[in-house]
């Protein structure tokens, strides 16, 4: 080889050094991320005023399903609310009267996910079908007649959202990937490999532009994913067991996540590390829901011992715990206008507090 001028080195050796500087460049990176790591925000929050007594209480209870309640999603009129069960029903409420405006009867039980279209004129909705079906809303005629199935994966779909318009529908799986489905089509436009597990969660990016989602998963990790690309661009790991619900914080600069392993955390995008975690002693039991107030400084969390407990999203402490449910809490949605937040429950019911 030595004619044409390359030099070939032993290809041991060169492996070697690679691994070397692979390992050299780690330990870099982790010296880079703790520069970042200046100050616990325990100790920042430290300088901020308590807040004043919350006075929450529950103000509706929302009664009609036969099986335990496992998705819940406000419609942008801060007034509907979709839900879905272990019946096969997905009922549309409207929250403030707590009647039922739509009832519809799915060809599966277990209907795991289910999601209000941005404008409010659909639904789409999925679970052990592995599809997931949009119906579009309209008292004309029965919802059933106008539905369509948008997209199949391999395995169970856990979860749903728009992205920003009814043209798009993003969905996770139990088959550990995500997916991005055209609504008229019912074409796949991205897809996103990279758990390890079922993907349990998914929630956008506040902002309208921003292209990227946060998924969570029974892998333990919060991947954040760039939409257009489908590529991961950040990995989060900390949990100690399955990751039930993932949720950015309002400002978009970090995730909140929910675990089997009894405890909430709080990852910074831009420090690239878990800055908080929410627990106590005598919380044993998992999460399996999370979302924040408006302002972000409130975190609430539906656990399995059936309550929902309130966390002061910078101190790190618990506010107050709300009691009602007669089990377990599945999913828990701040509605848009940040003025009530509704829990659905294995109990059968959904309740809207305020």
């Amino acid at each position: 080889m030595s004619e044409g001028g390359l030099k070939v080195e032993q290809p041991m050796e060169s492996v070697e050094a690679l691994s070397r500087e692979a390992e050299g460049l780690k330990v870099k990176l982790e010296e880079e991320r703790q520069k970042l790591n200046d100050v616990p925000l325990t100790t920042v929050a430290a300088r901020l005023e308590n807040l004043p007594p919350l006075n929450i209480k529950p103000r509706r209870v929302l009664k009609g399903h036969q099986g335990k309640v496992l998705c819940s999603d406000w419609c942008n009129d801060k007034r509907h609310l979709v839900s879905s069960s272990q019946d096969g029903k997905m009922i549309i409420w409207d929250a403030f009267t707590t009647n039922k405006e739509h009832a519809v009867t799915m060809p599966t039980t277990w209907v795991m996910a289910c999601a209000y279209a941005p404008t409010g004129n659909m639904v789409a909705c999925g679970g052990l079908d592995n599809k997931v079906t949009v119906y579009p809303l309209s008292f004309d005629e029965d919802v059933t007649q106008k539905k369509k199935a948008v997209g199949t994966h391999t395995s169970y779909m856990s979860c749903c959202t728009f992205p920003y318009s009814d043209q798009q529908i993003l969905t996770g799986s139990g088959d550990s990937t995500c997916a991005l489905w055209d609504v008229e089509s019912g074409l796949m436009l991205q897809s996103f490999h990279g758990h390890q597990g079922d993907v349990m969660a998914l929630d956008l990016a506040p902002s309208e532009n921003g292209n990227t989602f946060v998924s969570g998963g029974c892998d333990k990790m919060a991947l954040i994913w760039d939409m257009r690309t489908g590529q991961c661009v950040q990995s989060f790991e900390g949990h100690e067991s399955d990751i039930n619900s993932v949720k950015f914080y309002p400002s978009g600069d970090a995730i909140a996540t929910g675990s089997d392993d009894a405890t909430c955390r709080l990852f910074d995008l831009r420090a690239d590390r878990e800055i908080a975690v929410y627990t106590k002693e005598s919380i044993i039991f998992g999460v399996n829901a999370v979302d924040f107030s408006v302002s972000g400084r409130l975190l609430f969390a539906g656990y399995n011992d059936y309550t929902v407990n309130v966390w002061d999203a910078l101190k790190c402490q618990r506010l107050t715990i709300l009691y009602g449910h007669e089990n377990r809490v599945s999913c828990l949605k701040m509605s848009p206008d940040g003025t009530a937040i509704s829990t659905g429950s294995w109990d059968f019911t959904l309740r809207i507090w305020a």
